[in-house]
This record gives structure tokens, C-alpha cells and sequence, in this order.
């Protein structure tokens, strides 16, 4: 093998005037592809996703709980998706759902405070005082990060770290500080592509696109790179090529003020479609973040608790004003319908991005990314800011050792739920059912990822059905 295989191979970078990109794993820059099987260390990767604001829980008597209760119909493999989550049918052999799980230490408290404690399960309250603890994703990180160029990859929709209780982000350092959030598709862009120089902004505000400068280099490389490893970098650099242009579209949506609901009807600067757009970006970024080995650790926190922030505008990509506002209004006629339309489309958004993880081969290994790639989806709260049965899915890491196809129901046949229509809120009422605690989950997930541990949080052991 000549010098520049060898020293491509060590970078695995693309170089240009202060661009540089990321490549795929490509057998033909290393060993041959039964050695690299035989002497690579599987790679293992975890993404965390949390939406807010609970999902629909009409009551059993309602006729809205056919279609449109987040929960499937059943239990185990013998289950029926909803409305809700219909969209992951093609991938029911992919995943698990899961209900009767939640943090013991926040079941008594507003679900609007609970973002937080999410991944940490750590007794943040709801007033006074506020202490966190080291987050899921941090605890993978210190045991794989330094495999990666990027350790941990952190986003939101809203980004920075929000406020106690307030959370923007999801992961939470060893000492419990909260980890700023990047929520802007184009720094995103150029941490994953664009080499730190001082003249690296002013390439990129005067070329027509980051990979111009890097087209020459590619050809160059394709020359010399098997069909198959051609074939995988052709695809690459038209996804790149893709996602750079949703980025551009992207940055207009970003410049929405913050939401302020009483003039709202002010603020004509944004179509429907824009929040799906940015949506796509950030699933599309994380997409090429693991393609690129840049990191295996990713969270995204999809919006912030309690319609504070610009997340509150996602729902206008299913032709809704406010997303909060639909879980307070599903006492109205249609209201679980609303509401469940726009689960179905956090559905749909999740869907896509697994399904190419799946569609994707694992170079190197066994399998494709998504059997590599053990996926977290879910939130804090069920029913009206209810921190109980958290509607969770866990997705992917079929090499792990993950069983799926089933629907884990541990919270029986007649969980809380039904519209608010005042007085005591559900998270003010006793606690009628007792909950599995969600760090069992956390440590089957961390034994599954290959850290040896007995413990997370308040843990009481693992989850073996999965």
C-alpha cells in the first residue's frame, strides 16, 4: 500500500482551503474487508431523542382510544399499533415499546420539570434547591469517546443548556452541569466538515458549496478505491451534498423569534413547512455524524417543556400554531386527534431516520448501522404533565444482543389518562400503579453497550426481556 493510502487512511479526511470532510469507512484505504471483520472493534453507538409535553392518553371508554392513545393495542408480540406510532410499522422487527416505566424520584412532580432528570434519573425536584447527576450519554461517552474525533455530540431544537428544570439539552456532565446544546444546523455542519482555520468562514461565505474545494481530491481517490468502496463514497458525497442544501434552508427557520403567544398572528416570517425541513436536517446531520465515525454518542432534544422556546413551533409542520397548546386543548372536539397527529409526525421524522441507518450498511461489520445503533425515543411525562408510564421506544443494536418485536406493557390494562378539564392534575393524584424504575432500562442498555455495570441511578436491576 502506498504512503498516501496510508496516510488517508489514518486521517480519513478529504482536504481542501479550509475544508475538510469526514469519509465513510472504506475497506479499500485498510486492511481487506474479511481481516478488517476479523481485527475492527465492533463499533457500538447510542442516540437519545426526547420530545415534551406527553403524547395523547384518551380513556379506554373515549372513542378516540382506538386510533389515537400513543400506547399500542396489546401486549408483547401480539400488539397493534396506533395511529401514533403507525409509521414504525416497517420497522416493528426493529424495536421495542415500552409503558410502566418511569424515574421513581420525579413521579410526584410537574412533567414540565422533568427534562432534565430524563437521562440522569437524578431527584432535580420541583422547586428550591437543584442538583443533577452525570447523564446516560455522558457515561457512554467516558467509556467510547475517545474512539471518536467529536466524544459526544449534543443538540436540541432550542440549544444552549435552558434554565433548572427548564432543560435545553439532555446530557449532563459527571458533576451534574448541564452540556450546551448546538441547535444551529450550520455550525453543526461545520464542526462535522469544515476544518478549524481563520480563513475557513470566509471559504465558506465566498464558494458556492464546502465540497467545491474537495471534488478534485475525490475523483482522484475514486480512482483508486474498489467498486464497492466507490459506490459508498458516491453516495456519501451526494448526501453531504443534500444536507448542505437543507443546512442553507434550514438557517431562515432558525431566526424565528421566540414564541409569544399573544402576537403570535404577528410573526409572517415562517411557512409550515420550514420546521419539518429543520427537523429533517438534524436527523440527516446525526445520520452522517455516525457514517463518518466522527462520534457514537449523539442526544437531541427534539423541544423544551412548557412551549417556552422555538420549538413550540414544530407543530406548524402538520398545520398547527403551537405544539404545547395541543396537549391542553384535547378536552375540545378533535383534540386527541391533534394532538396524535402531531405524535404521528415525530413518528414518521424518527422512522425515516432509523430506517436509513438500516438501509445502510455497516462497513467492515456485520449487518447495517442500525444493528450497530441502539436508538432511545421517548419523554418525561405521559398524560397531562403526568411523570408517570413514560411512552418510551428503544430501536436498533440488534448486534448488541437487543431481542425486539414486542411491546413491553408494564403498566397493565388501565394506565392514567383522559383530558384535564381542571382541578387536580394527574400529577397531583396518588400514585395508582408502581412503576418500573427507567434506570433498569439505562443499565441493560449500558451492559448491552459493553460497560460492565450493576447500576445507574436508582436502579433495581435489568430489564431481561429485552
Amino acid at each position: 500500500m502506498n504512503e498516501y493510502f496510508r496516510s488517508l487512511d489514518r486521517r480519513q479526511f478529504l482536504r481542501g482551503a479550509g475544508v475538510a470532510l469526514a469519509l465513510p469507512t472504506l475497506s479499500s484505504l485498510g486492511k481487506s474487508v474479511s481481516a478488517a471483520k476479523k481485527d475492527a472493534q465492533p463499533r457500538k453507538r447510542l442516540a437519545c431523542f426526547y420530545f415534551p409535553d406527553g403524547v395523547p392518553m384518551p380513556l379506554a371508554e373515549d372513542p378516540a382510544h382506538k386510533d389515537w392513545l400513543w400506547f399500542p393495542h396489546g401486549s408483547g408480540k401480539d400488539y397493534t399499533f396506533t395511529k401514533c406510532l403507525e409509521p414504525l410499522e416497517p420497522l416493528r422487527d426493529e424495536l421495542t415499546i415500552f409503558s410502566g416505566l418511569s424515574h421513581p424520584a420525579a413521579r410526584s412532580i410537574h412533567g414540565h420539570s422533568n427534562a432534565d432528570q430524563f437521562l440522569t434519573g437524578a431527584s432535580t425536584g420541583g422547586a428550591g434547591e437543584y442538583q443533577n447527576s452525570m447523564s446516560l450519554d455522558q457515561v457512554v461517552a467516558a467509556h467510547i469517546g475517545d474512539q471518536t474525533r467529536i466524544s459526544s455530540l449534543v443538540l436540541s431544537t432550542d440549544g444552549g443548556t435552558g434554565t433548572p428544570r427548564g432543560a435545553h439539552t439532555l446530557s449532563f456532565s459527571r458533576n451534574g452541569r448541564a452540556i450546551p446544546a448546538e441547535h444551529r444546523p450550520k455550525q453543526i455542519f461545520d464542526k462535522l466538515f469544515v476544518k478549524n482555520s481563520q480563513n475557513a468562514a470566509k471559504r465558506l461565505a465566498i464558494t458556492e458549496s464546502a465540497l467545491d474545494d474537495l471534488l478534485a481530491d475525490a475523483q482522484s481517490l475514486r480512482k483508486k478505491l474498489s467498486k464497492t468502496d466507490q459506490k459508498t463514497l458516491d453516495e456519501y458525497l451526494q448526501s453531504v451534498r443534500d444536507t448542505e442544501i437543507k443546512v442553507e434552508k434550514s438557517k431562515r427557520w432558525m431566526s424565528i423569534p421566540l414564541p409569544q403567544v399573544d402576537v403570535d398572528h404577528l410573526k409572517l416570517d415562517i411557512t409550515p413547512s420550514d420546521p419539518r425541513e429543520y427537523l429533517e436536517t438534524m436527523f440527516e446531520l446525526i445520520y452522517l455524524a455516525f457514517k463518518t465515525d466522527s462520534t457514537r454518542v449523539v442526544t437531541y432534544q427534539l423541544g423544551r417543556e412548557n412551549g417556552i422556546g422555538v420549538s413550540d413551533y414544530l407543530a406548524r409542520a402538520v398545520g398547527f400554531h403551537l405544539t404545547h397548546q395541543l396537549s391542553h386543548e384535547t378536552k375540545n372536539p378533535g383534540g386527541w386527534e391533534n394532538f396524535g397527529k402531531y405524535c404521528r409526525f415525530l413518528s414518521e421524522e424518527f422512522g425515516k431516520f432509523a430506517a436509513k441507518l438500516k438501509a445502510t450498511p455497516e462497513a467492515g461489520q456485520e449487518g447495517n448501522m442500525l444493528d450497530n445503533t441502539m436508538l432511545l425515543f421517548g419523554s418525561a411525562s405521559s398524560a397531562f404533565h403526568l411523570s408517570r408510564n413514560y411512552p418510551l421506544l428503544l430501536a436498533g443494536g440488534k448486534n448488541m444482543g437487543l431481542k425486539h418485536g414486542h411491546y413491553l406493557n408494564f403498566a397493565g390494562s388501565n394506565p392514567q389518562g383522559g383530558p384535564w378539564s381542571g382541578g387536580r392534575e394527574p400529577w397531583q393524584q396518588e400514585i395508582s400503579h408502581e412503576d418500573i424504575p427507567l434506570s433498569n432500562l439505562y443499565v441493560t442498555m449500558l451492559k448491552r453497550l459493553g460497560i460492565e455495570t450493576n447500576r445507574f441511578s436508582d436502579s433495581t436491576g435489568v430489564i431481561a426481556e429485552v
